[in-house]
């Protein structure tokens, strides 16, 4: 009999990978951080012997849920400036605030709240972008949850860097520090084609390339943007970036929602990634991502939060079933956009898009085990007829019940065990006084 370190029953597997289909009465065998095995309980019983036995009745393993775009220190800012449009919202109240207030200790509360907030829903990865990346860094190690640390790039100066070179000059000796660390990544993160000028945005590709990490940008995210870069410049942003030589494997383009079919077919050509943000969109009526459209054209499509001032929520449930209502309203049509595209866009797609998923997103024998755990024992998902509809239709973060991290259990029952969830509501209030 085999020894291992965690076997965990439950009443239905969800591997993503080769599929979504739900895998009734099988478990999953951990040793040393990584999945060993996937298989009906009576095998694992027989052929495993576990230091560490979780029996789960009702519950349903699913990979670690992959938040492929959020700004997490702006979970001090939920509910600040609510109603407005986007650029109203970002130059009349975000950034004012942020020069007022932007510090190493803002950013580590409010990474510290949104990362028990992420944990606590099931959360295993987020994709981050915003100023004091090495704090974000630190922060997220501490608590056990990976994290790709975005390093920010903008034309202009702010509590973080002075100008384009420091931010490079920081960046890469952020990169350079968290080199080879089972948890972090990092990733370019030029802000967005209207904040970053041709020159840095040349530099961040060369540096990208030499250092094989991704490059992560809002782009096209509203209708207001494209109009004015097209009367600055006469080009539509990504006809911008496309000619500056940044679509590729590596962009990973968040929002995307006002898209031509001649750009779409481009964007699938060069294999970029798209990261969609249903809720903030609609929240702040920038428009709609056509998401079938770009799964029907190859293009991987991961899932993001956006950050907690916009959206009001690092709840990657909602946004799943946001993904999936607004994706058959855009496509018109209630085939579009179905329950396994979404899960695989919130799990398998988040990695791809992060270059993880050769480690990360489907539960498969050989990847790190990041598993989360669901109940769908209650009166809010029963009965189930089919597990994966009752998860994206049905189940909401107040289902999680376990989270594991490289075989590391972050979430016990319910309970954070890396995080202390008092001190990080402490803080919240302390900055929510500082904010009034």
């Amino acid at each position: 009999m085999n020894t291992i370190d965690t076997l965990i029953h439950a009443d239905w597997v969800i591997p993503v990978e080769p599929d979504c289909t739900a895998l009734p009465g099988h478990s999953v065998a951990v040793r040393d951080g990584r999945i060993v095995a996937i298989l009906p309980r009576d095998r694992a019983q027989a052929e495993y012997e576990a230091k560490n036995t979780v029996d789960l009745p009702g519950q349903v393993l699913i990979p670690g849920l992959i938040n492929a775009h959020t700004h997490i220190a702006m979970t001090l800012m939920r509910g600040i400036a609510d109603d407005l449009p986007l650029m109203t919202w970002l130059t009349e109240h975000i950034w004012p605030a942020e020069q007022a207030h932007m510090s190493d200790a803002f950013v580590r509360d409010g990474t510290r709240l949104g990362v028990a907030e992420m944990l606590k829903s099931g959360t295993t990865c987020f994709n981050d972008m915003y100023f004091f990346p090495e704090v974000v860094a630190r922060e997220a190690a501490a608590a056990g949850i990976r994290a790709v640390v975005g390093l920010i790039m903008v034309d202009f100066p702010t509590p973080w860097a002075a100008d384009p070179a420091e931010y490079l000059r920081k960046g890469i000796a952020l990169h350079d520090a968290w080199r080879g660390n089972a948890l972090i990544r990092t990733a370019f993160a030029p802000h967005a084609p209207y904040t970053v000028s041709d020159d840095p945005l040349r530099k961040v590709l060369t540096y990208a390339s030499e250092l094989d990490i991704p490059i992560h940008m809002h782009v096209h995210e509203t209708a207001g943007e494209i109009h004015q870069a097209v009367e600055a410049t006469t080009q539509r942003p990504l006809q911008r970036l496309d000619d500056l030589g940044l679509l590729g494997p590596q962009m990973v383009a968040v929002h995307m929602t006002q898209l031509l079919d001649e750009e779409i077919e481009r964007f699938a050509e060069t294999g970029g990634h798209v990261v969609h943000c249903p809720q903030s969109n609609m929240k702040l009526a920038s428009g709609a991502c056509p998401v079938q459209k770009l799964l029907d054209h190859g293009i991987n499509v991961a899932l993001g939060t956006d950050g907690a001032a916009s959206n009001n929520n690092l709840n990657m449930w909602s946004e799943m079933r946001a993904a999936a209502l607004l994706g058959k309203l855009v496509a018109n049509s209630a085939a579009a956009v179905d329950a396994a595209a979404v899960l695989t866009m919130a799990t398998l797609g988040g990695a791809r898009a992060l270059a993880l998923d050769a480690d990360i997103g489907s539960l498969t024998p050989g990847k790190a085990a990041d598993i989360v755990a669901v109940d769908l024992g209650g009166v809010a998902t029963q009965p189930v007829y089919d597990p994966l509809s009752t998860l994206i239709y049905a189940a909401g973060r107040e289902h999680v019940t376990q989270v594991w991290i490289n075989g590391r259990r972050v979430l016990r029952d319910g309970t954070l065990t890396t995080v202390d969830i008092d001190d990080a509501l402490n803080q919240a209030q302390v900055w929510r006084q500082k904010l009034s």
